[in-house]
């Protein structure tokens, strides 16, 4: 599969809204009103993106020759919650 850096930054901006979602709107829905079924869904979109970022990341390591540092700071990224818009900022530009 050939992974465009156009192709990077989308899974990079939906990982992040689906972290964002998902800690902002599922959780507190699960434990504040007792609706567990959101963080099932929007969980479960979050992990395969967040995979997709990760291998994504991969990838761009070796089409953008980034450094094992800069990879480190991607991977890094995707467990902060708005960490994947300062990636797409700093190193896809």
């Amino acid at each position: 599969m050939q992974l465009t850096v156009k192709t990077f930054k989308i899974i990079s901006t939906l990982e992040a809204l689906s972290f964002l979602v998902l800690l902002g709107i599922a959780m507190p829905l699960k434990y504040l009103w007792d609706q567990p079924e959101y963080v099932s869904v929007v969980g479960m979109a979050h992990g395969v993106l967040f995979m997709m970022y990760l291998y994504g990341a991969w990838i761009m390591k070796e089409k953008l020759n980034w450094t094992w540092q800069m990879l480190f700071i991607a991977f890094a990224c995707a467990i902060l919650p708005f960490g994947p818009f300062y990636v797409e900022r700093k190193y896809l530009q």
